[in-house]
């Protein structure tokens, strides 16, 4: 979504110094406001100051803002399409070769299985990559 009106430019001035910061908008200062800010600032565009406020924050602000509304993505179709395109050959072979399949625990099958299908879906290791027992 593109704005239809650019947000008003503001003068913004930032001193940090260490665990603190003083920031002014407009030669106010707004510090006591403001739990954290994160400057963005892409070569060509002007900067972009996004401000995280205080619960305690003034409840009036006025001026442009970008507005962002959306929701966390559900996991379970990603997760399904995941599983989905595993072998399960694959994976019993992964998870009896793990060194932590054999560590006595309750449900130890299920824990390293668990484990080695976080790995491949964080890009640890790829499927056909194993652990070799005893190091």
């Amino acid at each position: 979504m593109t704005p239809t009106n650019p947000p008003e430019q503001r003068h913004v001035r930032i001193h940090a110094t260490g665990l603190t910061a003083r920031l002014e908008i407009d030669d106010h200062d707004i510090a006591d406001q403001v739990r954290s800010y994160e400057l963005r600032h892409t070569a060509g565009q002007l900067p972009e100051l996004q401000l995280l406020l205080r619960p305690n924050a003034d409840p009036e602000w006025e001026g442009a803002a970008r507005v962002g509304v959306g929701e966390a993505p559900d996991p379970g179709p990603a997760a399904a399409a995941f599983l989905a395109a595993l072998d399960p050959g694959e994976i019993e072979r992964a998870v009896l070769a793990r060194h932590d399949l054999l560590d006595g625990g309750p449900h130890e099958f299920t824990r390293a299985l668990l484990a080695q299908l976080s790995e491949w879906a964080l890009g640890v290791r790829q499927p056909g990559e194993h652990e070799r027992v005893g190091g």
